[in-house]
């Protein structure tokens, strides 16, 4: 079987502030928008590979900014989410996706058997194998760590404008997820921020939670933030902050649990 990624395009997944000392690990699936060299543009225009389709715009800059803060580890995928989703079990269609929104996707829907496969191995694999790995480390040294997963989403979906602007996600242990909540409405609620919005479990969307956190009994959260509200450098450091307080109050109550 033909290799997929070259010694171009350098290892699918990073690993930033590994020693960190924070509780905290922070996962970021949908990082870039780089596309593997062999795969050319997948079909896609220019536009379409910088929109939200191929990334989530903004989240790879707040999980950094938050990593800094919390002194957590940050984990991350270095190609785009149209190569492969690392959100996806292999077995999903939307691992691949041929149609994204309103967009066809031409060069996911050409590919062959052995295609598909070297994408799960080259991209999933290591992605996957480097999370379940580093999340066993530090339950093995006595550290369980909280897992928090970053995305971000696009304001308008099919045409229609979304006016949620932060979800706290979470599949079957909500521990993290209500506590957050929980802080959110006592304080001063800075954003509109609701539970399993704008996607929740059934959507598919909580596979990372489900394998790191749940299958681990550690404490867990999807994070989506509305995009539009990290564009730039001060969007992201306003959200940074906000967040920062949501996690170490949210994280904290879970362990006194």
């Amino acid at each position: 079987m033909t290799r997929l990624l070259t010694e171009a395009d350098g290892d699918p997944v990073a690993i930033e502030n590994a020693a960190g000392k924070g509780d905290i690990v922070l996962v970021c699936e949908h990082a870039s928008r780089l596309v593997p060299e062999r795969l050319g543009t997948l079909g896609l225009s220019e536009q379409a590979l910088e929109s939200h389709i191929a990334w989530d715009p903004g989240a790879l800059a707040v999980a950094k900014l938050l990593a800094t803060k919390l002194d957590g580890s940050l984990i991350y995928q270095r190609f785009s989410r149209l190569a492969y989703d690392c959100n996806r079990p292999p077995e999903a269609d939307a691992a691949m996706p041929a149609v994204s929104e309103v967009y066809e996707i031409p060069g996911n829907r050409t590919m062959s058997a052995d295609e598909r496969q070297a994408r799960v191995d080259e991209i999933y694999r290591p992605f996957h194998d480097a999370v379940a790995r580093f999340v066993s480390d530090r339950k093995a040294a006595g550290r369980p760590p909280v897992l928090v997963t970053m995305h971000s989403f696009t304001p308008v979906y099919f045409g229609k404008p979304r006016a949620v602007e932060v979800g706290v996600l979470h599949d079957a242990d909500s521990r993290l997820a209500d506590h957050m909540l929980a802080t959110a409405t006592k304080g001063q609620v800075a954003y509109d921020i609701r539970r399993n919005e704008p996607y929740g479990p059934a959507d598919g969307v909580t596979h990372s939670l489900i394998e790191y956190g749940v299958h681990n009994g550690l404490p867990n959260v999807m994070i989506e933030i509305r995009n539009d509200l990290i564009r730039n450098d001060i969007g992201q450091r306003v959200m940074a902050d906000y967040l920062e307080g949501l996690l170490r109050k949210g994280a904290a109550a879970v362990s006194a649990q």
